[in-house]
């Protein structure tokens, strides 16, 4: 199982650690309550290794190098995908190409995926936000028109309908 020593070993900063904790705590919470079955293990090796990249960058592209790092590492291929699908709601491939990423889409696409990349979208250092908290946080960095505003949205609704009442 990978965790903290390995994010340790590549000289991530006590701030991406915590936050990494963060939101690995958040996603095993969301977790729980999710009426689909999910890998727990997934999540758990995904959110603690999703800002792994940032050991060498602080850009965007964070998430292609963290998932090379995690592949490295010998991380499945589940949990690379996590890893290099976290950033923000998703990304799709004509905006990983204007900013500068390889081409091809970077949107969560299994629940796993999908768990961490919201409960990194709630996590802001290592507090947990509200959504409404985060939401408001995102406008505010990004504008209300940008498309990863109404993907978060959409997230936050998919998740909210996944989970018991």
């Amino acid at each position: 199982m990978f965790g903290i020593k390995d994010l340790e070993r590549f000289g991530c900063s006590e701030r991406v650690i915590g936050h990494c904790v963060a939101v690995s705590k958040t996603a095993l919470k969301i977790a729980k309550y999710i009426k689909v079955q999910t890998d727990k293990r997934l999540i758990e090796e995904g959110a603690i290794l999703h800002d792994i990249g940032r050991c060498r960058t602080h850009g965007i592209d964070h998430a292609v190098v963290g998932a090379n790092l995690a592949r490295d590492i010998g991380a499945c291929e589940e949990v690379v995908n996590i890893v290099e699908r976290h950033i923000g709601a998703g990304i799709t491939r004509e905006e990983a190409v204007s900013i500068g990423l390889p081409s091809r889409d970077y949107l969560p696409t299994t629940y796993e995926e999908k768990i961490v990349a919201y409960s990194d979208n709630l996590t802001n250092g290592a507090k947990c936000l509200t959504f409404e908290e985060s939401l408001r946080l995102y406008k505010k960095i990004m504008g209300n028109q940008h498309p990863s505003i109404q993907r978060f949205i959409a997230l936050h609704d998919e998740i909210k309908n996944l989970c018991d009442s």
